[in-house]
């Protein structure tokens, strides 16, 4: 039977998503955690591909398993007992057989957050900016950058990918208290893309370059043309969408 399995993880100590040949990855020790319960080899496949150092408030993946009915009640108190405080698993649930924890993800979400005053408490969790920002400029720039479809000034170059088209759903800042966040809603993003945006965003709320020539940029398809990329540790995977009916097994939810 085929599961989606909902997770958390801070990504401090982890290489990324994907499991790596000389490094700690989530995959890894999810697939570690997960074959010691079932007591059989397991194998999981992401909703995406987190880089080191960020994040995830909600991450799906899905593995495919025959779970002793005797555990099913108790599986994921389980498999939390052979995970450290770093990742904690929220709920397991069948899903219909083709479902793909990947390719059927609808939306995507992620946050970017940012500290405006030096903060001991949120180090590794958010990214320090002590330039005076202009909201208002720089979500001007996110709403204009919606109307566009192709992303390839924000994608890292020598990436293997068949388009750079993605479909911007939301882009918005916001203050909170001590400094700001940044929301974006997308049916998929590039590697790097939300970094690269945020880094270019900022360009516009400290007056670097004007909301024009941030469209332009967007325009080049040149991602040497895009600010840098601010650190990974402000950002967070926080919600991605399915279609009901990827829950649906054998017509009932």
């Amino acid at each position: 039977m085929r599961y989606f399995i909902n997770l958390s993880y801070l990504g401090t100590p982890f290489h990324g998503w994907q499991c790596q040949p000389n490094a700690i990855s989530v995959q890894e020790v999810l697939e570690e955690a997960l074959s010691m319960v079932l007591r059989t080899p397991i194998k999981v496949t992401g909703a995406g591909r987190t880089d080191t150092g960020v994040h995830a408030r909600l991450m799906v993946a899905h593995f495919d398993a025959d779970v002793p009915e005797e555990i099913q009640d108790n599986l994921v108190y389980l498999i939390n007992q052979y995970l450290n405080f770093d990742i904690v698993i929220h709920s397991v649930v069948a899903v219909k057989p083709d479902a793909h924890a990947r390719f059927d993800a609808t939306w995507r979400t992620y946050e970017y957050h940012i500290d405006a005053k030096k903060n001991p408490f949120s180090q590794g969790l958010t990214y320090y900016v002590r330039d005076v920002l202009d909201l208002e400029k720089m979500n001007e720039a996110a709403q204009l950058m919606q109307t566009f479809k192709d992303f390839e000034a924000f994608s890292k170059i020598h990436t293997e990918v068949k388009t750079f088209f993605c479909d911007i759903q939301h882009a918005q800042w916001v203050a909170k208290e001590g400094g700001y966040v940044f929301t974006i809603t997308a049916n998929r993003f590039l590697r790097n893309m939300v970094r690269a945006i945020v880094g270019t965003l900022l360009d516009v709320g400290t007056g670097k370059i004007t909301i024009a020539a941030f469209g332009e940029i967007i325009k080049s398809k040149k991602r040497s043309n895009a600010g840098l990329s601010v650190p990974a540790q402000g950002l967070y995977l926080t919600n991605i969408q399915y279609p009901k009916e990827t829950y649906y097994i054998n017509g009932k939810s």
